[in-house]
């Protein structure tokens, strides 16, 4: 697969009557003390010959330790301010934010420094509403929550209608 294709995955619940989703913080020192736009869907790089859904569930799980449950509902895709395409499925789960282990990954530090640090890939977690969730994801991952509500929608529907 291309080094410009990752896949992840949009955790949700229902809580109090009220859509969440699960969002991850990156981990090190650049986004320390960012907050606003900084956010993201678990995800990662696609390894060769990886389906898409295998990865995006395999990164998941590196991310955050949890497993991704089946029923997968797509997202489609969305292009990254880097250039990656980024295709997400959306499950519904829970889990506890502090229980959260992230894998990690060395990075040069400080920037054209020749120093390595090793840091994790995500430093936490968090259960968020969509209007809480709206400011704190990357920009352009922001129509995926606006995905996710309208397929649910659209999921509600067909079931009443049956």
């Amino acid at each position: 697969m291309s080094r410009t294709t990752s896949a992840g995955l949009l955790m949700f619940r229902h809580r109090n009557g009220e859509l969440e989703v699960f969002l991850v913080h990156p981990g090190g020192p650049y986004w320390e003390h960012k907050d606003r736009g900084a956010w993201t869907v678990p995800k990662g790089q696609v390894e060769d010959g990886e389906g898409l859904l295998t990865a995006a569930q395999r990164e998941f799980q590196e991310e955050t330790r949890f497993l991704a449950a089946p029923r997968f509902l797509s997202l489609r895709s969305v292009r990254q301010k880097s250039g990656k395409t980024t295709f997400v499925w959306a499950f519904e789960g829970d889990c506890d934010p502090a229980d959260l282990v992230s894998n990690t990954c060395s990075i040069v530090w400080p920037p054209r420094s020749g120093q390595e640090i090793t840091i994790p890939e995500v430093d936490r977690g968090g259960w968020f509403s969509l209007a809480d969730a709206r400011p704190l994801i990357r920009e352009e991952q922001r129509v995926l929550l606006q995905r996710l509500s309208g397929a649910l929608r659209a999921n509600e529907s067909t079931i009443s209608a049956l």
